[in-house]
């Protein structure tokens, strides 16, 4: 342990990309406890226990939702507008162009994608301030003023935005990510203060919180074996000779990852579940109400349609992101085949069969990883203490993808990396 800090501050670049990236860190942890103006905090708090989609959202916010603070939307929008130009780069042939048109491309489609940040916040800061305001929330009920919480939420989402893109150009890691890193692990001193105060009035034994660590452990383990798995198919590269040169003849192997949607598909499914029970939280008709109640948070209708709509959810974003027909295409022009496949159509529906099959081990895991928070609240009588499902996968994703970069930054400088 001692050698690997002595390695880190040994290489000046890593030891800057660290220091930088913890900055931004606390300008986002100050950020979250500066509140917007003209709130009134209890009400906030008391839609907040209910547990709609805005404490849902909270998470990812680091708590600066539940204080409304300048940074309550989080980076929420952004990931959004990224999702959703990811979709239509598949389906609009001229954005599938500008993708494959290299550097360029790629920052015509980023500046897009930040515009479009931008109204997405709008219309979400919308939501929640009139949502607010239906409760009584705001100080001054007026549209100006409405208008003007619209405007401080929007530019809190753009200044996280510039943050996370600062810490991906100078910090270390995706910096997007590492933010909802940051406001997840932000939570876990208010998640295990609760289990002591559940410890000291005796709600819980000292067996059922070791039980509640054990399975904590046990999930981590099996998060990173599912997240690190693949399938790897063989590829063999026939020799070309152009010139004077003789090309490819080597072997290598097509990496088919067994989570390749990551966490998306549990924020759009979680996303759709908690809609009818934060529309009841504005809408008082009895039929919302009961829709609202039958799919409950914890409830077995709201616990079965959950699992159905992650492994849903799973097949499609990664057919979006995964286009067979152009990786086999990509493999033919360059003279590679699997062994014992044609080139061509018989290689793009072998690797689609095998994408399939691995998709459903995938989905199935997403699936139980997302529903075992029910189970384990159950079986521990720990209540409060969100543990699981989008913030596991979440943190374990972005720590192994920080690891492996400053692992690269050391292995430039002197080849060993952190572990000899």
């Amino acid at each position: 342990m001692g050698n690997l800090f002595a390695n880190i501050f040994a290489n000046k670049e890593l030891k800057d990309r660290i220091v930088y990236t913890f900055m931004m860190f606390i300008v986002f942890r100050l950020g979250v406890h500066i509140p917007v103006p003209g709130v009134d905090a209890s009400v906030i708090e008391n839609i907040f226990q209910s547990g709609n989609l805005f404490g849902f959202l909270d998470l990812f916010s680091g708590g600066a939702l539940s204080k409304f603070s300048i940074f309550a939307m989080s980076i929420t929008p952004f990931i959004n507008a990224q999702i959703i130009m990811q979709m239509l780069v598949a389906v609009i042939p001229s954005l599938e162009e500008l993708r494959k048109d290299g550097q360029e491309g790629f920052k015509k489609i980023q500046k897009m994608t930040r515009y479009f940040t931008i109204f997405l916040a709008f219309v979400q800061a919308f939501g929640i301030s009139y949502g607010l305001r239906a409760n009584g929330a705001l100080v001054d009920n007026s549209w100006f003023f409405l208008f003007f919480v619209c405007v401080v939420l929007t530019a809190g989402t753009c200044l996280l935005m510039w943050i996370g893109e600062k810490i991906t150009e100078h910090g270390i890691g995706n910096g997007i990510s590492l933010i909802i890193f940051c406001g997840i692990v932000a939570r876990f001193p208010e998640a295990l203060q609760t289990i002591v105060q559940y410890l000291e009035v005796g709600t819980i034994t000292p067996l059922q919180a070791l039980l509640f660590a054990a399975i904590a452990l046990a999930m981590i383990v099996v998060v990173i074996e599912v997240n690190e798995g693949q399938r790897r198919i063989p590829v063999q590269y026939a020799k070309r000779v152009i010139g004077r040169k003789m090309y490819g003849g080597h072997s290598t192997f097509l990496p088919l990852k067994v989570n390749q949607a990551g966490v998306i598909p549990i924020i759009f499914a979680s996303s759709i579940l908690m809609l009818p029970v934060t529309l009841a939280q504005f809408v008082h008709v009895g039929w919302v109400q009961a829709l609202a109640k039958f799919f409950g948070w914890g409830t077995w209708a709201n616990t079965c349609l959950y699992a159905i709509l992650i492994v849903i959810f799973t097949y499609f974003y990664t057919a979006i992101t995964v286009n067979v027909t152009e990786l086999a295409d990509n493999m033919k022009k360059y003279g590679g085949f699997i062994p014992g496949i044609r080139p061509g159509e018989p290689t793009m529906r072998y690797v689609d069969k095998v994408l399939t099959r691995i998709t459903l081990t995938g989905s199935v895991f997403l699936a139980f990883i997302a529903i075992l928070p029910n189970f384990i609240g159950s079986i521990t009588n720990i209540q409060g203490v969100y543990f699981g499902g989008t913030a596991l996968l979440i943190i374990v994703g972005v720590a192994l993808d920080t690891m492996r970069q400053a692992q690269s930054l050391m292995v430039t400088r002197n080849y060993q990396g952190f572990i000899k």
